[in-house]
């Protein structure tokens, strides 16, 4: 059984000028072409277009997908290996869709209470970002002039500079978050982009060299609270924040 150029184009939402064109690159020859010109494909060819937009939707290019196809590779093999790449994808975008969901839940939660004062508060819009009694000691002890300096740039926050710090905190994190989903390597220049900025923001609190910026990402891991804080957002956000900060750290700082 043969269908032609129209009918595959109307199956497969694939328009007729896009056969065509696989047709010139030799991607999708026809089964034949009739007497009219028409082009007319069989069962065969409908199972390789639909190899083509699978690797499509995979952001393969097309030089790429008929070096695929033409390698005579086992189809269900490749059929195989697609449905995994799929059903990864599928899980980053659940992934990220709870992560948004949270946040909206958290919003919403606010409107209905009408206790814009309660989250805007730091200890109830992001609770446990500051470290513990004990590693907050610990800091004292280590980097006590950071530590002194960091009090200082605190006290003189008014309410709605805490409020904006907060928001702008919250917002950072869930954007660190759609990296890490995305599986953007830490080391990408996007990351170390944000990460400048978190450098930049932990300086208006106190300048951490190099050695003081890594033990504050440690912190981040180490830390139950505030790593449970980070990880409410998304699994592992606090392991992924600590490894971009070390990644700076190393190429900015040292």
């Amino acid at each position: 059984m043969a269908w032609s150029i129209a009918d595959v184009a109307r199956m497969s939402r694939v328009t007729s000028r896009t056969l065509r064109h696989y047709d010139e690159i030799g991607l999708l020859p026809p089964a034949w072409i009739g007497s009219n010109g028409h082009r007319y494909y069989e069962e065969a060819d409908l199972l390789r277009l639909q190899q083509i937009l699978l690797m499509r939707e995979l952001d393969l290019g097309l030089r790429e997908i008929q070096a695929v196809l033409d390698s005579q590779v086992d189809r269900v093999a490749v059929l195989r290996e697609h449905r995994q790449r799929l059903l990864a994808e599928r899980d980053r975008l659940s992934t990220l869709a709870r992560t948004v969901d949270r946040t909206i839940a958290e919003l919403e939660e606010a409107e209905e209470n009408n206790d814009m004062a309660k989250i805007n508060r730091p200890e109830n819009l992001f609770e446990g970002f500051e470290p513990s009694a004990e590693e907050n000691e610990k800091v004292r002890e280590r980097w006590p002039k950071a530590w002194e300096q960091s009090q200082r740039a605190v006290e003189t926050m008014s309410d709605e500079d805490t409020e904006r710090w907060q928001r702008e905190v919250t917002a950072q994190m869930i954007r660190f978050a759609e990296f890490m989903v995305a599986g953007t390597p830490v080391d990408d220049p996007k990351v170390q982009a944000e990460i400048d900025d978190h450098y930049r923001n932990v300086c208006r609190f106190w300048t951490p060299n190099a050695a003081a910026y890594k033990g504050l990402a440690q912190t981040y891991v180490d830390d139950p609270q505030m790593r449970a804080n980070y990880d409410k957002i998304a699994d592992s956000l606090a392991v992924y924040l600590r490894d971009a900060m070390l990644v700076y750290a190393d190429a900015r700082l040292s």
